[in-house]
C-alpha cells in the first residue's frame, strides 16, 4: 500500500513512518510512504495556501488550487495498480470503524488531506476528494492527528505488519465486540490474582470464558454494539451486565 499525506506539517508523520510497529513494516517494504506539503504549490512566493472566507467571519480557509495542484502530483506519483482513494480527514466525514479499516487495507493506496485553520474550499472537497473520514464527534487543530491514526489502525490490518498474524483479529471490534481483559506476571498484584482458567491450560475453557468476558465487557461498556449480537449473548449464558468479572 501506497500511503501519501498531503500536509503543512509533514514533519509530525515522523511518528508513523520513524517509530513502532508501523516503522519497521515501512523498512521491510510492507507499504510505502510519502508526505507532501502544498505550500510548494501555491502561486505566491511566500506559500501561502490559505486565504479570509467570504462572507466574513473568524480564521482562514485552505485555498483549492495549491491542494489540487498538491492533489494531483500525489495521483502522478501513486505506485499501485489501481488509483488511490483520495481522503479528508474531517469531523463531518464518515466515522471510522473497524469495518472500515479492513476496507481501505485492501487498496493500493490512499491520499489523506489534512486540512488546518478554518478548513477547506468546499469546491475543492466536492470535485477531489472521494470520502471525508471522521475520527470522533469532536474537533482538533488539524487533521494530522487524525490522519496518524487512520493509518496505524489501516496498517495493522495488513499481513505482516504484526508482529503475530492473530493480533488484528483479536483486536476490540474485530468480531463487533470488545477484546477481553488480559493479564501477564505476577500471579498475584496487590491481593488481586490472574483468573483460576487462564492458568488451567484448558485452552477450550479458556476460549470459552474469553469470549464470555468479551460479551460481558461490551454490555457493560457499549451496549449500542450488541443490538446484532444479543443472541449471542443468550447462548453464552450472559443476561444481564454486572460489575464483577465472570
Amino acid at each position: 500500500m501506497h500511503i501519501q499525506v498531503i500536509s503543512v506539517l509533514p514533519e509530525m508523520f515522523a511518528a508513523i513512518s520513524d517509530f513502532g510497529v508501523t516503522s519497521r513494516a515501512l523498512k521491510q517494504g510492507l507499504w510505502q510512504f510519502d508526505a507532501i506539503n502544498p505550500r510548494q504549490f501555491a502561486d505566491n512566493k511566500l506559500g501561502y495556501i490559505d486565504d479570509r472566507p467570504y462572507g466574513g467571519g473568524p480564521g482562514m480557509v485552505m485555498m483549492a488550487p495549491p491542494l489540487a495542484r498538491a492533489i494531483t502530483h500525489a495521483k502522478d506519483q501513486h505506485q499501485g495498480k489501481n488509483p488511490p482513494r483520495v481522503l479528508y480527514l474531517s469531523p463531518q466525514g464518515q466515522p471510522l470503524t473497524h469495518a472500515k479499516t479492513q476496507e481501505l487495507a485492501k487498496l493500493d493506496g490512499m491520499i489523506l488531506l489534512c486540512g488546518r485553520y478554518e478548513g477547506v474550499d468546499e469546491r475543492l472537497l466536492n470535485h477531489y476528494i472521494d470520502e471525508e473520514i471522521s475520527i470522533g464527534d469532536f474537533v482538533v487543530s488539524g487533521g494530522e492527528l487524525p490522519a496518524m491514526m487512520l493509518m496505524d489502525s489501516v496498517l495493522r490490518q495488513i499481513d505482516g505488519v504484526l508482529g503475530h498474524q492473530d493480533s488484528a483479529a483479536q483486536d476490540s471490534f474485530a468480531n463487533g465486540l470488545l477484546d477481553c481483559p488480559h493479564y501477564t506476571r505476577p500471579e498475584s498484584f496487590e491481593d488481586m490474582h490472574v483468573p483460576e482458567v487462564l492458568l488451567s491450560g484448558n485452552h477450550a475453557k479458556i476460549a470459552k470464558w474469553r469470549q464470555q468476558q468479551s460479551v460481558l465487557r461490551t454490555t457493560q461498556r457499549r451496549p449500542d454494539l450488541l443490538a446484532a449480537l444479543k443472541q449471542e449473548a443468550s447462548e453464552l449464558g450472559i443476561s444481564e451486565p454486572t460489575d464483577k468479572a465472570i
